[in-house]
């Protein structure tokens, strides 16, 4: 497609002319919507392409460079950023010289396009492609973190978390420098988003509880984010590290105005949960936070079964493996291989009689170490519960010797063997 004659002329001219030119090109990037209305690809392409074939130096190029990138954010049209950058783009690689501070804003223009046109991943891709580690451009830890920090903000709207991991990865080693507290927050939200969708639930929950308190988060956010850690503290494995997040969670004064409030205080205060209350929560939950484990079971069907147990073995010293499935929703070998494993990983405290086919709850709080589910004196512990429960039976049946003697003085004395 041929440009504007008036501009197609303007350019003619600029390159017939004698002494410096690139003053010239630069007037009529500065006026080029009047020169070609409306402004196409096709116009500013030949102002490129007219300025690039005359070989006019390094410095010229780089005033030029800026004044085209000017002229091109001036036209606020996405789809002439995306087709005019990708062809500056390609163009300045073939350069003997390297233009890296104008290659990187025109890969963050075009990467701004796609974010408006809602193409999060070709976002992304653009850029990834911004220099940040060449030798002859030297970028700020703060700039290094703001391309990264968009780029992971990208990959998580389209769901991969795995590419925006990587990211926030190279993040971890720089953030410390950095000292631009709309960046950090964004850093810890994404961090937070992360391990929701990688259903680490307990690193989650405390991120997202940490965001909730950043001054710079407007306050609807705030709560937001507070509903956020609270959903991701219900859905994570149930022992002390999510006993400890429920804690302060429920403690946060805020947590009463939020709709998950109701099971949060169940949870922590560890009372069973009915199936109705279990659907409600269910509805407020995103996709990943529904989906099916490698056993069949949803992460939050998973999340209340362990919690119910908790909620039994506060109930019960001992329960059979059926009746106790019933309680859970299970069937009795469900309820044994569940109650074995929170065992074994340290989540639960209590020993297995498998011939019985009994569990034996032991009270107190897990430890949450792996094999430490079974208290390691437990032969100690057993004596001594049973020492007082023989003494406080003599106890009693003292007591019912004393109130027969006083009310059947002779009773007890022809029948007490001494």
């Amino acid at each position: 497609m041929a440009p504007n004659p008036k501009l197609a002329a303007a350019l003619s001219a600029a390159e017939s002319a004698s002494g410096e030119k690139g003053p010239l090109y630069e007037s009529i990037l500065a006026d080029i919507q009047a020169l070609a209305s409306p402004t196409t690809a096709a116009d500013l392409d030949a102002v490129f392409d007219s300025f690039f074939g005359q070989s006019l130096g390094l410095v010229a190029s780089r005033s030029f460079l800026t004044a085209f990138i000017a002229a091109l954010k001036s036209i606020e049209k996405e789809s002439l950023w995306i087709e005019v950058g990708n062809r500056t783009l390609s163009r300045l690689a073939a350069q003997p010289s390297s233009f890296f501070d104008a290659a990187a804003t025109i890969y963050e223009l075009v990467a701004t396009a796609h974010e408006n046109n809602e193409d999060f991943l070709d976002a992304a891709k653009a850029l990834a492609e911004i220099p940040l580690d060449s030798s002859q451009r030297k970028v700020s830890d703060a700039d290094k973190a703001r391309v990264w920090v968009r780029i992971v903000r990208n990959y998580l709207e389209v769901g991969d978390d795995t590419a925006a991991d990587m990211y926030i990865n190279k993040l971890k080693n720089i953030m410390h420098t950095v000292s631009d507290p709309d960046l950090n927050l964004h850093f810890r939200l994404s961090q937070a988003r992360i391990q929701d969708a990688k259903r680490d639930f307990l690193f989650a929950a405390q991120r997202y509880h940490e965001i909730s308190f950043f001054p710079a988060v407007a306050e609807e956010e705030r709560l937001h984010t507070l509903s956020m850690a609270v959903k991701c503290a219900i859905l994570a494995p149930a022992g002390p590290m999510r006993s400890r997040i429920l804690g302060r969670l429920y403690k946060d004064e805020r947590s009463a105005q939020l709709e998950e409030f109701g099971i949060l205080e169940k949870m922590f205060l560890d009372r069973l949960l009915s199936p109705a209350e279990v659907d409600k929560f269910a509805e407020g939950l995103q996709p990943h936070q529904l989906a099916t484990t490698a056993d069949g079971s949803t992460v939050l069907a998973k999340a209340v079964v362990e919690h119910n147990l908790l909620g039994v073995s506060r109930l019960y010293n001992n329960i059979q493996f059926g009746a106790l499935g019933s309680l859970l929703g299970l069937d009795a070998d469900k309820a044994e291989e569940t109650t074995a494993r929170m065992i074994e990983q340290g989540r639960l405290v209590g020993r297995m009689d498998q011939l019985e086919g009994i569990v034996r709850f032991e009270g107190g709080e897990a430890s949450g170490e792996k094999g430490s589910g079974r208290a390691e004196i437990v032969a100690n512990k057993e004596m001594r519960r049973w020492d007082a429960n023989v003494e406080s039976l003599a106890e009693e049946v003292e007591n019912v010797i004393n109130s027969l003697q006083k009310e059947f003085p002779s009773f007890v004395a022809a029948n007490l063997v001494a």
